[in-house]
């Protein structure tokens, strides 16, 4: 008969990989259109568009550099530049398409559409046709983080755990953290402005599929996100069994 006590150790236990793999994960929580990470700092994303210099004039690509070094020069905090590569995704295109094909009163111009469908189907199938993505994170963490020295910091990085502790100190922060991060938010959106790019706020539910599709890029490929509200829904369920 084995002794219980093994059974509940680390190396005679069962292990649920999915409680594993979030025990090493920073973020603790999605809401409010921010990332909460579990040692109580915040984040907001910005999805930005990007220009091509080689098709501008020298003068307008002066024009661009010097509104970027500009916007640098002002920044009076980190930012976190990320450019995401990622195999296009055309399946909401298609299916406006079929949509469209399904509609459409005219034989040949049914029978091109559904062509060109499958044409789009195939094409993206069997090449991989990558499309870029450029995203500016904007942190804010409470002043004792931000004080921490490099072996805390590093020991931290590689040990996230999450106590009770820590989320309660979460919530009570959270408001005013917000608060000023709203603030660098408006300071970074307005400067990448000013270089000419279109800038947009990742909300709730998009930042939950950026990280969804982040930490699982070949499953998010065959296994679609789920609306919002099942996730809460299971969320909430997941709680009240534990």
């Amino acid at each position: 008969m084995s002794d219980p006590k093994f059974q509940n150790s680390v190396k005679g236990g069962k292990k649920d990989p999915k409680q594993s793999t979030q025990m090493h994960l920073k973020i603790a929580e999605i809401h409010d259109d921010t990332v909460i990470l579990k040692n109580g700092g915040l984040r907001s994303v910005l999805k930005t568009s990007s220009v091509n210099l080689n098709l501008k004039s020298e003068e307008e690509q002066n024009a661009v550099i010097y509104s970027y070094q500009n916007f640098l020069n002002m920044l009076e905090f980190p930012i976190q530049i990320v450019v995401r590569s990622k195999k296009l995704d055309l399946e909401n295109y298609i299916e406006k398409l079929k949509k469209i094909g399904v509609k459409q009163s005219n034989p040949l111009l049914q029978k091109q559409t559904f062509e060109y469908i499958e044409y789009i189907s195939r094409l993206v199938e069997y090449a991989d046709i990558m499309e870029k993505q450029f995203y500016v994170v904007i942190p804010h963490d409470p002043f004792g983080q931000e004080r921490k020295g490099f072996l805390a910091s590093f020991l931290e990085n590689i040990f996230p755990q999450d106590t009770v502790t820590k989320v309660n100190e979460r919530h009570r922060q959270f408001e005013e953290l917000k608060k000023r991060l709203v603030q660098r938010v408006n300071t970074v959106k307005s400067g990448l402005e000013g270089c000419g790019l279109k800038v947009q706020e990742l909300n709730t539910q998009e930042l939950i599929e950026l990280y969804y599709e982040t930490y699982n890029p070949l499953t998010s490929r065959s296994q679609r996100f789920e609306p919002e509200q099942e996730l809460a829904l299971e969320q909430d369920e997941s709680k009240e069994a534990a």
